[in-house]
C-alpha cells in the first residue's frame, strides 16, 4: 500500500492528525517516497546494563524551582560547521536523502520521529527535541552552570541529547519528565530512558524520585 505524505500546506494541527491516521493504516509509520522509514540515531545510546548503572548512580533530590530559569540562559542554535548551526546537523544526520541549499537550511529529505512513528517530508514538520529539556536540565543543576557550560548542554552532539521529531509531539512534551510524559509509541520508552539516563548521568543532574521509577520502569522494558 503506497501512501503519499500529508501535504505540509495544512495546518499543523491538522497535519498531525492526518499522521497519526495515516501511520495506523499502514502499520508502520507514514511513509513517504519509500517504503523503508529514515531513522533518526542519536550517538551515544547506552546498552541496558549501562544505563541502569548510571540510573543508580543519579544522585535523588528534591526538583528545583524555574526561578530565573530562561531559553536564552542555553545558548542555541550555534555554529557548527561551516553555515550549518546544530539543528541543521541534526536534521542531516537524523533524515533521509537530506537535501540542503548554500545555506544548509534542509530544502528536501525524510524525517521519521520515533516517538510517534510518524514520517514527514517537509524539515518545517520536524522540531529538534532537547531529550532532557532545557528547564528540566535546569531545574536539576543547569541553574548553577555557567553559561558557556549550557550553551554545551543545549548543543550536545556527543551524547543522545538532540533527535528530530514531530513538531506538535515537541510542543506537546515541553519540559515534562518521564513521571508525566513519554513517547507514544511504547516499543520506544526503552531507548528513550536509555538517553534521557546517560544525558543526566554524563552532565551530572539530579533527578526526583518520581522520576526514577518511570525510568526504571521503562528500562525495565529493555531487553538489552
Amino acid at each position: 500500500m503506497r501512501v503519499t505524505h500529508v501535504s505540509a500546506r495544512l495546518p499543523r494541527v491538522t497535519r498531525y492528525a492526518a499522521a497519526v491516521v495515516l501511520a495506523a493504516l499502514t502499520g508502520s509509520g507514514l511513509v513517504g517516497v519509500s517504503a523503508q522509514p529514515a531513522s533518526a540515531a542519536p550517538p551515544g545510546i547506552p546498552s541496558k546494563a549501562t544505563a541502569q548503572s548510571q540510573l543508580n548512580a543519579l544522585t535523588v533530590a528534591t526538583q528545583g524551582s524555574t526561578s530565573g530559569y530562561s531559553r536564552d540562559l542555553f545558548p542555541h542554535w550555534i555554529t557548527i560547521s561551516g553555515s550549518c548551526n546544530t539543528r541543521e546537523q541534526v536534521l542531516k544526520r537524523d533524515g533521509t536523502s537530506v537535501v540542503v541549499d548554500s545555506a544548509c537550511a534542509a530544502t528536501s529529505g525524510r524525517w521519521y520521529s520515533p516517538y510517534d512513528g510518524a514520517t514527514w517530508t517537509a524539515a518545517s514538520d520536524v522540531d529538534i527535541d532537547h531529550v532532557v529539556p532545557l528547564a528540566e536540565a535546569w531545574r536539576s543543576g543547569a541553574n548553577s552552570w555557567t553559561t558557556s557550560r549550557r550553551q554545551s548542554f543545549a548543543n550536545d552532539l556527543t551524547r543522545p541529547q538532540l533527535i528530530a521529531v514531530t513538531d506538535n509531539v515537541n510542543q506537546s512534551k515541553g519540559d515534562q519528565d518521564p513521571s508525566t510524559w513519554q513517547p507514544s509509541l511504547s516499543s520506544y520508552r526503552c531507548t528513550y530512558s536509555k538517553m534521557w539516563i546517560t544525558v543526566k548521568y554524563n552532565w551530572s543532574l539530579t533527578l526526583q524520585s518520581s522520576e526514577k521509577s518511570a525510568l526504571q520502569s521503562m528500562l525495565n522494558t529493555c531487553s538489552s
